[in-house]
């Protein structure tokens, strides 16, 4: 067994549904629709037995994470900082109507790795400090964790970037929608992005065996050449 990560973003907001940019900016609390989008997503990994659920620690997270906790009741609870919204500082509060307008929209486009947001934080910080609390929560939890993170969407993008071996500046080429879920295993020598932007799909195949069998083969870091048969 090897670390098992499913990434889940949080629900629809009231930001999301006005076209604002929400940030750390508190208050910024799921819509009927975000509800809704919880409560299904928690029904789909009710498949998987999580050992943890870890959340950023801005409310929008937390409520979906509360939500997909009352269907895993063996799962231990946790917030970090560090899978927090990217700090967009003085953008934070604006329409993205209004942002796209902004010198700086390009560079968020086409190079983020250059990108420090006014009053805020770098997105290569963002991504080093997401990254880091993926790695200390695989030590931490041990070879056969099998646990969710629940984070945002820059913040999901820049870990699947880094799973993929991707630049940063390739990131936007991802798509993480609201109450996906991606998932990443990490092995000792690669990881596999096993989903991303997973909306609908069944994830009970991914669930851990229940017991390892006798003899069974320790999962391993090559690649299936040609594809393999999947599972």
């Amino acid at each position: 067994m090897v670390p098992l990560l499913f990434l889940v973003r949080h629900g629809r907001t009231t930001a999301n549904a006005s076209g604002v940019l929400a940030g750390w900016q508190p208050g910024v609390l799921l819509d009927d629709v975000g509800q809704q989008q919880a409560q299904g997503v928690a029904r789909r990994l009710a498949a998987v037995p999580l050992q943890a659920i870890v959340s950023s620690p801005l409310e929008r997270t937390r409520q979906t994470a509360e939500v997909i906790a009352d269907a895993q009741p063996k799962a231990a609870r946790h917030i970090d900082e560090r899978i927090g919204e990217c700090r967009y500082g003085k953008w934070e509060g604006q329409s993205l109507k209004n942002l796209a307008k902004e010198p700086l929209w390009g560079a968020v486009q086409a190079h983020p790795s250059s990108v420090t947001f006014p009053q805020g934080e770098s997105m290569l910080g963002m991504q080093h400090r997401a990254v880091q609390s993926v790695r200390e929560w695989n030590g931490q939890l041990g070879d056969q964790a099998c646990y969710a993170m629940v984070s945002h969407g820059d913040v999901i993008k820049a870990i699947i970037a880094d799973a993929l071996g991707m630049h940063l500046d390739q990131f936007q080429r991802i798509t993480v929608d609201p109450c996906s879920v991606s998932v990443i295993r990490y092995t000792p020598l690669r990881p596999f992005v096993l989903r991303t932007n997973d909306i609908g799909g069944d994830l009970a195949n991914l669930a851990p065996p229940k017991a390892a069998r006798k003899g069974r083969r320790p999962a391993s870091s090559d690649a299936a050449v040609g594809g393999g048969a999947g599972g």
